[in-house]
């Protein structure tokens, strides 16, 4: 008989943070199974092909909307198209009347399908707001991560991770790109990164003290969140003034007023400048994580594919 054709598998590794291999090289295959050879014996099976993928990606049909996988953590593999059978060579057609049958079945072919990688990247805690809120000043403060920083909006078009360390404990934090009014229908950078913010245990909303309304610059915000759905809108979430540094206590106490009204909380008052009330920040979001942490979890749905 003949060997099976080999299996594509998509598996889940360390090490790896972006699909960008998979923008240069697009199309796999895996291995023919051999050929049936003389005096009975077997052809061997096809070697598998394993495309190696980040923990937080997403297998999706090729129209982006059925998710056949998401492997969320290291070592998670999912078979996406099985090889073929090999087929039967005329030994397994002998009978005690056919001794030396002259036909064989000539197997069938393996699975073939596109397929749609989307990475949404795991961390503990996000940190969302709309562009300059100063989302990448805080993380470069209270993390060693280095993300680009200046003074104009969208300096962050690729989402950030730095590890936090509070009081003898670390979580991820990751900086989201800045949203804008329509970031779920695609505005500005667009939606693909409200996908990040799905991963997060709990948020850390930043608004920027020095602009018009602290309030409606939440608000705008917390609009797209909720309007985004899957779950965003529900997410715990640590609310902060920041650049304190740069406002006139008439100012932050203003600000601050706003922001209340708008989030319903007292906000905490922030400056990656000049310190000011990180560590309260960092203390609140680790709260919120360990509280999420000890919810139970919800599996998600498995997904087999046909045969």
């Amino acid at each position: 008989d003949g060997g099976k054709g080999g299996d594509v598998i998509v598996e889940a590794v360390e090490g790896l943070n972006t699909l960008i291999d998979y923008r240069y090289q697009q199309h796999f295959k895996a291995k023919n199974g051999r050929a049936g050879m003389g005096k009975d014996r077997h052809g061997a099976s096809g070697e598998d092909i394993v495309l190696k993928v980040p923990a937080g990606t997403q297998v999706y049909t090729e129209d982006g909307e059925t998710l056949l996988a998401d492997l969320s953590a290291v070592g998670q593999r999912v078979v996406i198209a099985r090889g073929g059978n090999g087929g039967f060579g005329n030994a397994h057609f002998k009978s005690s009347t056919n001794r030396a049958p002259r036909h064989a079945n000539p197997g069938q072919p393996g699975e073939e399908l596109t397929i749609r990688l989307r990475l949404k990247l795991i961390a503990d805690a996000g940190i969302i707001g709309l562009p300059n809120a100063g989302k990448s000043t805080f993380l470069a403060t209270v993390s060693a991560a280095k993300p680009k920083i200046a003074d104009y909006p969208f300096t962050t078009l690729h989402p950030q991770l730095g590890v936090v360390e509070i009081d003898g404990r670390e979580f991820v934090l990751a900086d989201i790109p800045g949203l804008i009014e329509g970031a779920h229908e695609g505005s500005g950078l667009g939606d693909r990164f409200l996908g990040h913010v799905e991963r997060c245990r709990a948020l850390l909303h930043l608004v920027d003290g020095t602009i018009e309304h602290a309030g409606r610059a939440y608000n705008t915000v917390r609009a797209e969140l909720e309007a985004y759905g899957q779950g965003l809108g529900d997410k715990p979430e640590v609310v902060a003034l920041s650049k304190a540094d740069a406002l006139t206590p008439e100012q932050l106490k203003q600000q601050s007023a706003r922001l209340n009204r708008a989030a319903e909380t007292p906000p905490l008052v922030v400056s990656a400048v000049t310190g000011a009330g990180l560590s309260n920040v960092l203390r609140a979001l680790l709260s919120l994580i360990e509280q999420d942490q000890k919810r139970p979890a919800v599996a998600a749905k498995a997904w087999h594919p046909r045969g």
